[in-house]
């Protein structure tokens, strides 16, 4: 049974060296060989127990070392593998470097000691910080690749960005290309189909290279992969060039390289090379390849290594001989020796380093700086009108701003606008900005949640400002990796040198009747338990025109929750506040004063409280109201004021009651301010299952007035 699909080896002229003099052949070995030594030592360090992970770039050393004769470092853009060692370190990252994030150091430059090594992330290089999930990197690449174009028909959005929070990395070239590699394995995730059918739509100058050695730690590549082939599978893409080569030959790897960056930086397309290579040492250390190969497989591995094939090549051509093999390789080891030597000395971070980074430094929107007072004026707008309107100014002030999502677009066909009222949303959110600002600042995407998320990642990591819609929460799912692992990490795990401030505008909750368990989800708790994510929700069309205002100008990612319910009441209504309007995060609105008893809720739920408080009133009781608005950050001293006030508390949302948003807060007032209780904290939410499409149903799952009134009362009987 056939392991890989076998390529027949391109027959090179003895005289042709595919253009290369000497001294790049030379530059070739030298770098395969340091990075073949690197991991070495990196694995003898393991084995004493002086680091504590290692993956290693053994057998890929060949095409990647090749690819960094082509790359060009701070002008094209990199969403490298982490076997990618030979490659960066043909593009100028230092074995010191690699070696300080082996041993976890203080001056690592990819992380400060917070990721695994080969997770490379280096700002003056343009490689973009890589995390440990399979095949995320390819949307976000696509995104970075978008930039390029946006920026070339945008300067204004170029110069904006440069005067950004970490401006300084914000760099186009006219003809720069971005690249993104991965092993056969990655492309067995959706994000990687989902990054090409973009990339082929939009003719985006992104360079894929797969590297395949055949196997997904133990998977072999025919389980894997579909007939063996992943260059098979993907030519059919319209416009994508697509090569196959032997990785483990640098000179036939240079050849079909070289034609696919010339294709893409001639913005033909995007390109994907299929370079079949070896792993001659385990996915990692943590595992063991005789377990599941033969030793006839490894040794043919063995005579297919790019090292030894290549030391002879050079022998053999006359470039080098014997003793000038010896003395290069005598020179890398010593240079590997001093390195690691220096990096064991190395300063381990501070334990207090661990909170520096989670949010922006430059830019706090909880601070007095995003207080402001409206500017009234005009007909009232619903909540969705107030989107579209915040959004419009924001669009005329930043041109940074790209918005994008399923539907957004007035119509994907510009041509025919004139024909059309358009779309604008399937709430018309977004109506009628495509119009205003072109189909390459607001535009529809493909039906797909985790490219979404991903190609906004990429963005903003290039320095723009994406607002992007997930068009129902319900729908967030595939974009959770994406969200959780890459969009609030990448600040912190980058160490402050990297962010991707996207907002993620999204529509929530329930109360449709008829909207059934796929339109009428809440789940904020699982977001606001991200490190990294901001979280808004706000219930009125004035405090959606301030908080989202507040999440664009911030420099964070923000996770804008709408609820669809409250879209288009009349009793939220509010004047235009003027295109300058911020609310702060983590600041509560006092809704309604009251002495006897605090609810703490958001959302729609908001409404539902003032309805009780105003029935209660009749009868005596006089219920105090916060709207929290922002769930994470959240206003503890609005939640400690009110306790201390009223000495009863109802902690009301719209999701289900165990595991909820209000446990947290719950447990907090019981935690600190327990002296301050006159009774226990109780809580009002939804049934602990899911929503029904009969009206009647939904009624007794989702908490209502009566709940809450009926909840007010039990607390003062206590």
């Amino acid at each position: 049974m056939a392991l890989q699909t076998r390529v027949k080896p391109t027959k090179l002229d003895a005289t042709n060296l595919q253009g290369l003099d000497h001294q790049s052949l030379i530059r070739l070995y030298r770098t395969m060989y340091l990075s073949r030594r690197l991991d070495d030592r990196e694995i003898q360090l393991k084995r004493q127990n002086k680091i504590y992970f290692q993956i290693s770039g053994a057998g890929h050393e060949a095409v990647t070392a090749a690819m960094g004769l082509l790359l060009r470092p701070g002008i094209d853009w990199l969403y490298s593998y982490y076997r990618d060692r030979a490659l960066c370190l043909m593009l100028g990252v230092k074995p010191i470097d690699m070696l300080l994030q082996a041993v976890g150091a203080k001056d690592d430059p990819s992380s400060g000691g917070r990721q695994m090594p080969s997770h490379w992330g280096l700002p003056n290089l343009n490689i973009v910080n890589k995390s440990s999930c399979t095949g995320t990197q390819f949307v976000q690449a696509v995104g970075a690749a978008e930039a390029t174009l946006y920026y070339a028909n945008h300067p204004k959005a170029l110069a904006q960005a440069k005067k950004a929070p970490l401006g300084q990395h914000v760099r186009h070239d006219h003809d720069e290309i971005v690249y993104v590699s991965a092993g056969d394995g990655a492309t067995s995730e959706g994000e990687f189909w989902e990054s090409l059918n973009a990339a082929c739509a939009k003719k985006l100058p992104l360079l894929y290279l797969i590297e395949d050695n055949g196997y997904a730690i133990s998977v072999p590549v025919e389980v894997q992969t579909a007939g063996g082939s992943i260059s098979k599978l993907t030519r059919s893409f319209p416009g994508l060039h697509v090569a196959e080569c032997d990785g483990t030959d640098p000179l036939e790897s240079y050849a079909v390289c070289k034609t696919a960056v010339q294709y893409c930086r001639e913005r033909r397309g995007p390109a994907l090379v299929h370079a079949h290579v070896t792993r001659p040492y385990s996915h990692s250390l943590s595992d063991d390849e005789k377990l599941y190969k033969t030793p006839e497989e490894r040794e043919d591995e063995a005579h297919r290594d790019p090292i030894s094939k290549f030391s002879l090549f050079l022998v053999r051509e006359g470039i080098l001989d014997q003793k000038e093999i010896e003395a290069l390789e005598a020179e890398v080891d010593l240079e590997v020796r001093n390195a690691a030597d220096e990096a064991l000395a190395a300063e381990e971070p501070q334990i207090d380093s661990i909170r520096m980074n989670i949010f922006s430094p430059d830019v706090d929107p909880t601070s007095a700086a995003f207080e402001s007072q409206p500017q009234l004026h005009g007909a009232p707008k619903t909540m969705v009108e107030m989107v579209a309107a915040t959004l419009s100014d924001e669009m005329s002030r930043d041109e940074r701003i790209t918005v994008f999502g399923e539907d957004v677009a007035d119509a994907s066909r510009e041509e025919t606008l004139k024909q059309l009222k358009g779309k604008g949303g399937v709430f018309k959110a977004t109506s009628g900005l495509q119009r205003k600002y072109g189909h390459d600042r607001v535009f529809n995407t493909p039906l797909a949640e985790a490219g979404i998320v991903g190609r906004g990642i990429g963005m903003a990591t290039r320095g723009l400002k994406p607002v992007a819609e997930i068009q129902f929460f319900d729908y967030i799912w595939p974009a959770m990796m994406q969200i959780r692992d890459e969009l609030c990490v990448m600040r912190w795990r980058s160490n402050g040198v990297f962010k991707c401030p996207v907002v993620i505008r999204v529509a929530i909750g329930g109360y449709l009747t008829g909207g059934a368990i796929y339109h009428s989800q809440s789940g904020e708790s699982i977001f606001t338990h991200c490190p990294g994510l901001r979280v808004v929700m706000p219930s009125t069309a004035l405090d959606i025109a301030g908080l989202l205002r507040t999440a664009i100008r911030s420099d964070d990612p923000v996770m804008f929750l709408e609820h669809k319910h409250l879209y288009r009441q009349p009793y939220n209504r509010s004047e235009y506040p003027g295109p300058d309007y911020t609310v702060p995060f983590g600041k509560a609105r006092l809704v309604v004063e009251g002495a006897d008893v605090s609810i703490i809720t958001y959302g729609a739920l908001v409404h539902r409280a003032e309805v009780a408080a105003a029935q209660l009133l009749r009868e005596g009781i006089s219920a105090e109201i916060i709207d929290l608005r922002s769930l994470s950050p959240y206003d503890w001293e609005a939640i400690a004021k009110t306790v201390r006030k009223t000495h009863r508390v109802i902690v009301a949302y719209e999701d289900m009651l165990s595991w909820g948003y209000g446990a947290e807060i719950a447990a907090r007032i019981a935690d600190e301010l327990f002296d301050e209780l006159d009774a226990p904290v109780k809580r009002v939410a939804a049934m602990d299952t899911f929503c029904a499409y009969q009206p009647k149903l939904e009624d007794v799952i989702l908490p209502q007035t009566t709940h809450i009134t009926a909840a007010v009362k039990q607390l003062l009987e206590y």
